[in-house]
């Protein structure tokens, strides 16, 4: 299989721009297990902190590639437009039962665009549905994050044949589908204290060992009854659906001649000469 050119070209700067973003998140994610004193969870449990953080950083991400020429018109409305249904996917769901048929277009838009342009279509879509909803808040920057990750990872996976590639998606999908709620819940877990269920709470003097089954048992109990129907639809959607998907937007991506760089010498041709082109 011919691999699709990245619509945003992947180059050095892509590369520190998007560690910055991701070393942000994680910590953002995982520093409670990385501190302990019971001072460092108490304050505005909403970090407002992170907003700028995060949103700076990816806004870095953007501006990186475009001082190099790396969004153009066609990249930003391919970008607006899969991102407006992503949004619109999120808002017929809105996460009712864990059902959300957005990563489904997060993992096939990833997976054809690239690594920079399938980061910016999960952020994107998360922000778009946020605002269609009236769901802002601060959770927001921890969703652009992960589900920006969730489309960088689909463009990072192997390259098979086909039909290998629609089972490795639907498994793909599956399983970010669980991940994307274990690491979500890492935002607001620690602050629970004895709101938190018997056995499945955090506490900043516990071992890190501790503080992981703890999180296992409450990740059991209040979430993953509503990240595996996420897993599953997504799974299901990439089945029955991503061969047509996948064939529309790489069919989209080469006849925008995403990537492609005109010869030294080459001229603009006419519509006379395309369609002589096409007599020939």
């Amino acid at each position: 299989m011919t691999p699709t050119p990245e619509i945003v070209r992947w180059r050095w700067t892509s590369t520190i721009a998007m560690t910055l973003v991701t070393l942000v998140g994680v910590l953002s994610f995982t520093w409670p297990f990385l501190v302990d004193s019971r001072s460092a969870l108490t304050g505005d449990h909403s970090t407002p902190w992170l907003f700028p953080v995060l949103v700076g950083l990816l806004g870095c991400v953007l501006l990186a590639e475009l001082s190099r020429g790396g969004l153009d018109a066609k990249v930003v409305a391919t970008l607006g437009v899969l991102a407006a249904m992503g949004g619109a996917l999120r808002v017929l769901s809105a996460g009712t039962a864990g059902l959300e048929p957005m990563f489904f277009l997060v993992v096939l838009g990833g997976r054809v665009l690239g690594r920079t342009a399938g980061f910016l279509l999960g952020a994107l879509a998360i922000v778009t549905g946020a605002f269609l909803t009236g769901g802002v808040g601060p959770w927001t920057p921890f969703q652009m994050l992960a589900t920006g990750w969730v489309g960088l990872g689909a463009a990072l996976l192997p390259r098979v044949g086909e039909r290998a590639e629609r089972w490795l998606l639907a498994a793909y999908g599956l399983l970010t589908g669980l991940l994307y709620g274990a690491v979500m819940n890492l935002w607001f877990w620690p602050f629970l204290g004895s709101s938190a269920p018997a056995g499945a709470g955090f506490d900043a003097g516990d071992p890190l060992g501790t503080q992981l089954a703890h999180y296992g048992v409450f990740y059991g109990l209040t979430s993953l009854g509503w990240d595996l129907p996420r897993g599953v639809l997504t799974a299901v959607l990439v089945l029955v659906a991503a061969r047509p998907v996948l064939l529309a937007l790489r069919r989209a991506v080469r006849r925008a001649s995403f990537g492609t760089v005109p010869a030294p010498g080459d001229a603009p041709r006419g519509p006379r000469q395309d369609a002589g082109r096409g007599l020939q």
